[in-house]
């Protein structure tokens, strides 16, 4: 087994299991724990997992998300400057997908005042904020509604993207990852993303510098699918330049 292919399956691994010990992870892929604890020390820096003493946790990856009333208010200040940073990068004239969050409902409200746009969404309260907006023609996909987020997903949802071409997409994610690009803790949240990412000419990632460095189980999209990434100040310049090397454009605000 390759190296990058053992280290792989550790975090898979760690994640599945929670903790683990040297000697097990060692027994478990049949190499010594020297190998181990070298292999933990690059996932370790790589923002993964993090060591304790005689063991390993999962610390650095997205589980699980929050609900939408709770992540509205975290980090609150950061996503208001990177959704009027994120609507900037709307020309008039474009079709756009906005996709379902918190950080993209910011993108929706500097754009109400805007002409000759159209919007796609498979977020309820992204076209409420725009119901007022004349000069924007609204899409909703459709799909199954999500009671805690007022989000649409599901069958119905990919198959309407499945239809459209835009000019840019503008995503929201709960991990961003340099070496591992865009994953998701929930499986069947999955598919719509990729669908708008199909969909768009350009890929524009919107996520607070607590997304970053995170890799959660499945995997929406590799770190070159991303064009842009918008994403607040807070983010440390040796995060922003792993992204900058993987060829994305970085934007703070």
């Amino acid at each position: 087994m390759l190296a990058a292919e053992r280290k792989m399956r550790i975090v898979e691994y760690v994640k599945q299991n929670r903790v683990a010990s040297v000697a097990a992870l060692a027994q478990a892929f049949q190499v010594h724990e020297a190998t181990i604890r070298r292999d933990l020390a690059e996932i370790e820096q790589e923002g993964l997992l993090k060591r304790t003493h005689g063991g390993v946790i999962v610390d650095q990856g997205a589980n699980s998300e929050p609900s939408f009333s709770e992540r509205a208010h975290e980090q609150l200040d950061q996503k208001k400057r990177i959704g009027k940073r994120a609507a900037e990068l709307v020309e008039d004239g474009d079709h756009i997908i906005l996709d379902s969050g918190t950080t993209t409902l910011h993108i929706a409200q500097h754009l109400v005042d805007r002409t000759n746009l159209t919007v796609v969404t498979n977020d309820m309260n992204v076209a409420a904020e725009l119901r007022d907006s004349k000069g924007i023609s609204v899409i909703v996909t459709g799909g199954s509604l999500y009671h805690s987020s007022y989000m649409l997903n599901g069958m119905f949802t990919d198959q309407v993207l499945s239809t459209l071409h835009v000019q840019k997409a503008f995503i929201g994610t709960p991990a961003i990852h340099s070496k591992y690009g865009l994953t998701h803790p929930e499986a069947q949240l999955v598919p719509t993303k990729q669908g708008m990412i199909r969909a768009a000419q350009e890929i524009i990632v919107v996520a607070d510098d607590t997304k970053i460095g995170k890799a959660s189980l499945h995997s929406v999209a590799p770190i070159h699918a991303v064009h842009t990434f918008v994403t607040g100040s807070e983010a440390s310049e040796a995060q922003i330049k792993l992204f900058r090397d993987a060829g994305v454009k970085v934007i703070t605000v």
